[in-house]
């Protein structure tokens, strides 16, 4: 069964950090580009972070960039986000998603279920 599971979310103050974990699952994530998306309330689904290969720099919005930093384990079958010097306004419900043998994340293939996170003091 291909399964794409996010984990880690929870509460934080503004400052800390969390690191959130997308762990594949009857995939390869080699095959795959791996994105982080997020959904703030009442507001529109935004690419977060995207990792395709190791010789392919990932990318990021420009929100985030600086203290977000994604990596994957290969190993592991895992993505993972790590999140710094976190926002009140990167509160949100966080997706993973994979596409196929590209070299974009558009999250045309495969979704988690999403993982929340809250930035609040």
């Amino acid at each position: 069964q291909l399964q794409l599971v996010e984990s880690g979310g929870g509460l934080v103050q503004p400052g800390g950090s969390l690191r959130l974990s997308c762990a594949a699952s009857g995939l390869t994530i080699e095959e795959f580009a791996i994105g982080w998306f997020r959904q703030a309330p009442g507001k529109g689904r935004e690419g977060v972070s995207c990792i395709v290969s190791p010789d392919r720099e990932a990318s990021y919005a420009h929100s985030v960039k600086g203290r977000f930093t994604i990596s994957r384990d290969n190993a592991k079958n895992t993505v993972y986000l790590q999140m710094n010097n976190l926002k009140p306004e990167d509160t949100g419900l966080y997706y993973c998603a994979a596409d196929r043998y590209s070299t974009i994340c558009l999250g045309h293939d495969y979704w988690g279920q999403g993982t929340q996170v809250t930035v609040s003091s």
